[in-house]
């Protein structure tokens, strides 16, 4: 199997669980070699975000370009993004450069902490620009909300959320359930053209949620560079991700970072159902 080359484009994260950092420890964790483009630094830890610093479009496609023109990349992740300006510049440069080439949508809007990590007049340019692009969008339920203006509060919530953003433009879209209330199940939907399908899983009772949407995205990108199938690289990348989540180190006092290592510690793993 060749090593997946996933270019991922997103904001920087200080504390390390999550944005870009939790984005390479997954593709690498999954066996893939993670490349970069910076989009935003943030200042943050597991209490929340107290800074943000945009990185200038122009410096973001440059990136893009040093990658994409050396290394190239079996698919592209795109995560915190900012501003109209680099939805606009990511979405100019990927149809230059990487049209063809799978490409994962996670709309980071909001913070674990609620901080904000977009701007709200560049929503429209997420829907219009971005979601065509997408091979697959990952947004959570408030996310969810946002792009189609829709509460999104149960299962059927999800699933009218996913058939709004399927008539928006997208290929797939996988409306994630973490967010839904404290029941004993979480749900996702994954819509696809003709087809709704819902995964189940019970609900872990942990801190460790820091970067959890980053993490699963980034897992569905790795699968989807090595060439697997969407529904077993979604399949693989939930599996991974709830795994992370049971052996996460207990780091910090807030939303706790997840244990993107475990396929290393195969003495030690908490297995997951």
């Amino acid at each position: 199997m060749k090593q997946a080359r996933i270019l991922i484009v997103a904001g920087s994260d200080s504390g390390g669980g999550a944005g870009v950092q939790a984005d390479i420890k997954t593709v690498t964790a999954l066996g893939g070699f993670a490349t970069t483009a910076i989009a935003a630094i943030t200042v943050q830890n597991t209490l929340g975000v107290t800074g943000v610093h945009p990185i200038p479009p122009e410096i973001v496609a440059a990136q893009i370009e040093a990658v994409m023109s050396d290394i190239g990349a079996d698919a592209w992740k795109l995560g915190m993004l900012g501003s109209t300006d680099i939805v606009e510049t990511v979405a100019e440069s990927y149809s230059r450069l990487g049209a063809g080439i799978p490409l994962v949508l996670d709309p980071v809007m909001i913070a674990k902490g609620g901080a904000s990590l977009l701007a709200e007049d560049a929503i429209d340019a997420v829907k219009s620009r971005l979601l065509p692009l997408a091979a697959i969008a990952t947004p959570n339920a408030p996310e969810a909300e946002r792009l189609t203006g829709l509460p999104v509060r149960d299962l059927d919530g999800q699933k009218r959320a996913a058939e709004a953003l399927l008539e928006a433009g997208a290929r797939a879209v996988l409306v994630k359930g973490g967010h839904i209330g404290d029941g004993a199940i979480v749900r996702d939907v994954l819509a696809t053209q003709g087809n709704l399908e819902v995964f189940e899983a019970e609900r872990i009772d942990t801190r460790a949620t820091h970067g959890t949407g980053c993490t699963l995205a980034s897992a569905i990108a790795a699968g989807l560079g090595e060439g697997l199938p969407l529904r077993e690289a979604i399949v693989r990348a939930r599996t991974y991700l709830r795994r992370a989540m049971l052996n996460a180190p207990g780091f910090g006092r807030g939303a706790q970072p997840l244990g993107h290592a475990w396929p290393f510690n195969a003495s030690t793993v908490r297995d997951a159902p």
